[in-house]
């Protein structure tokens, strides 16, 4: 049967769709916004509850506020081959911990060994930033409650330093005076200075002790010499009431014992190095051979003799070092074996 066309002005009708049990408003109703905007604050709220609930949450960063038992600890230069050792230590003893690096000599691969091992919330924590900008270092430490620093962060090779003076000079001392300052702004009280025995240059009597004269004959021992110059004479002013250790120590050699961390340096600086990376070059086939400089020392081949202590053992002797320091004293020591090696 032919049906008949509706004509363009002839109204469509519509007939709503009732379902057997269910009140459906007129589709053509204004939407129900503030029922809408209730069920939404509601879920909100659940999901508070809920996050508030679960293990690690907090309202504020843990690393920005103080909590009693924890001793929350910046680790300068903690992606470097010293720091990142530090580092493990202070977690395996449970501190909490900022690393602070600029990555120009650390490994970032060391950094992420080091959140693997410790992927609790609150416990590590790594910021990129330079120690030569000082509103950065002052950001920093706004931000974070600190209660003490471990300052390794430098550039750390005599020979380099000759070639470099004035780098190792900011890098060295000027980037120590920053930290200080941001230290005494934000009242962080408790400071181990990583310093080296080049700040003794070639002394006229053996062995070396605490009381041996410094007389650095490079560049490297002058900044690390001038940096200890500024924390000593900070603590004695009347403003300061610090904790201070400074670590003076010989030639640093050796690994994590279960082969976790290690000693990367970077290819470039590969001539300015420790023995021990030598070696390790020399046995990789990196290098051609090893070389060993010097001739003409009193000793039986005439090559160095050099007290080594394992990087273990060094970190144990920081992390003792701010276990022991006492506010408005300074605690000096050199870090070794005793041991001509």
């Amino acid at each position: 049967m032919p049906t008949t066309p509706r004509s363009r002005s002839q109204a469509r009708t519509t007939r709503p769709w009732i379902l057997p049990g269910m009140d459906f408003a007129d589709s053509r109703r204004k939407p129900n916004f503030t029922g809408k905007i209730a069920v939404a604050a509601a879920l909100t709220v659940m999901c508070i509850i809920v996050l508030k609930q679960s293990p690690g949450f907090s309202g504020t960063n843990v690393f920005s506020r103080h909590e009693v038992g924890v001793t929350h600890v910046l680790v300068t230069g903690g992606a470097g081959y010293i720091g990142s050792h530090a580092t493990l230590r202070l977690l395996k003893d449970n501190y909490r911990v900022t690393i602070v690096d600029n990555l120009s000599r650390g490994n970032m691969g060391a950094v992420r060994v080091l959140q693997r091992l410790f992927p609790q919330p609150g416990r590590l924590q790594f910021i990129y930033d330079d120690l030569g900008d000082a509103k950065a270092v002052n950001k920093l430490f706004s931000e974070n409650a600190f209660d003490a620093v471990m300052h390794f962060a430098a550039v750390a090779y005599v020979g380099e330093s000759t070639m470099e003076p004035l780098r190792y000079y900011h890098n060295i001392t000027s980037n120590t005076l920053t930290v200080l300052e941001a230290m005494a702004a934000h009242n962080v009280n408790t400071l181990i200075y990583s310093s080296t025995c080049a700040t003794y240059g070639e002394p006229d009597t053996m062995p070396i002790v605490e009381t041996t004269p410094q007389n650095p004959i490079n560049p490297y021992g002058k900044a690390k010499k001038m940096a200890e110059d500024i924390i000593l004479d900070f603590t004695k002013s009347k403003k300061s009431n610090m904790a201070v250790m400074i670590l003076r120590y010989f030639n640093v050699i050796g690994s994590d014992p279960e082969g976790r961390l290690g000693e990367a340096p970077r290819p470039e600086l590969r001539e300015h190095g420790r023995i021990s990376g030598a070696c390790f070059d020399a046995a990789l086939g990196i290098i051609s051979g090893l070389k060993i400089r010097g001739t003409d020392y009193p000793t039986t081949d005439g090559t160095c003799i050099r007290d080594y202590i394992d990087v273990t053992d060094l970190v144990d002797a920081h992390v003792k070092a701010l276990d022991k320091a006492e506010p408005g004293k300074v605690g000096i020591y050199n870090v070794g074996t005793g041991q001509d090696q």
